[in-house]
């Protein structure tokens, strides 16, 4: 099984003081002291996903407010964005970049943890990109994650994904001057070139 480290995801140094690699439980995950860095437990270990980007960000904030404002206009359910951990199943704890959370699943929202979203957005980075098409794209399926969104600084595109049974198929690319959708969210509609409008800093 590949480690951590080889999919762009680094361990932890906490992890040291706490039980090793492998061998780390939900109740060892919740003990872990406060923290505005994203801390995921998967297969036993416990993952810090690196720092995101001032384009990641940007690119974030910039979608969260329009599924934010969509959602909460028609009275839909929750939406919320990382550092929040999401229970895929017991023993596989993300945290997704955005998520919302269907009125009608009200119950999966938790004080500390929340169930499994209906859709869930990941922006992409150099460091994550393999992760969120790779694991976090089999974990959401099999979780049930009803659709998936990849957002790509890098390429200017947005990639959704709907579940049918237990894979996803693609409902679409969308690209510059296109408009991505939803099929979950009818209605709900993002011009690709808005989420991306923002000018890339200088590089620090």
């Amino acid at each position: 099984m590949a480690t951590a480290e080889q999919h762009g995801h680094r361990l932890a140094p906490v992890a040291e003081l706490f039980p090793p690699q492998g061998h780390w439980t939900e109740a060892d995950y919740f003990a872990l002291p406060e923290t505005n860095r994203y801390v995921e437990l998967s297969e036993g270990c416990l993952v810090m996903p690196p720092h995101p980007t001032y384009t990641h960000q940007s690119v974030l904030q910039r979608l969260f407010l329009r599924l934010q404002a969509f959602v909460e206009a028609n009275g839909l359910g929750i939406v919320r964005f990382a550092p929040l951990p999401v229970r895929l199943w017991p023993g596989k704890i993300r945290e997704p970049d955005l998520f919302f959370i269907d009125r009608a699943h009200a119950d999966r929202i938790g004080e500390q943890v929340c169930g499994v979203p209906d859709l869930v957005a990941e922006v992409l980075s150099p460091d994550t990109r393999e992760v969120d098409r790779g694991e976090k794209f089999f974990e959401y399926a099999r979780a049930g994650v009803r659709e998936y969104w990849i957002v790509d600084p890098e390429s200017r595109a947005i990639e959704v994904y709907v579940l049918r049974g237990h894979v996803y198929e693609p409902l679409g690319k969308f690209g510059p001057e296109e408009t991505a959708r939803s099929a979950l969210l009818p209605g709900f509609e993002v011009p690709v070139n808005d989420i991306f409008a923002e000018i890339n800093p200088k590089g620090q």
